[in-house]
């Protein structure tokens, strides 16, 4: 039971981690900048702090940009359902 505990909240991290990059990605890329880059950016930054380095590197709002990331988000995630399937955890039980 506990290894596929530990399964399961691995793969969820992972789809999580893959959620946010992704999402980033699309954001730069929307906004004319370097999506790839702000993409690495999740590794060491939040979302928030990203948000706020897009802000400060265009002449756009934080509301704005904000307003794009929720778009983006919602593409990303639907793209990765698409390719690796829904995130919805299994029962443990």
């Amino acid at each position: 039971m506990r290894k596929k505990e530990e399964f399961e909240s691995a793969r969820l991290m992972d789809f999580e981690y893959r959620l946010r990059a992704r999402t980033m990605r699309l954001l730069g890329d929307r906004l004319g900048r370097d999506g790839a880059r702000y993409a690495r950016e999740t590794a060491l930054r939040s979302d928030e702090a990203i948000v706020d380095l897009i802000a400060a590197e265009t002449d756009r709002s934080r509301e704005e940009i904000v307003s794009e990331h929720v778009r983006c988000a919602t593409e990303a995630r639907a793209q990765l359902i698409g390719e690796r399937g829904d995130p919805t955890p299994y029962r443990l039980g």
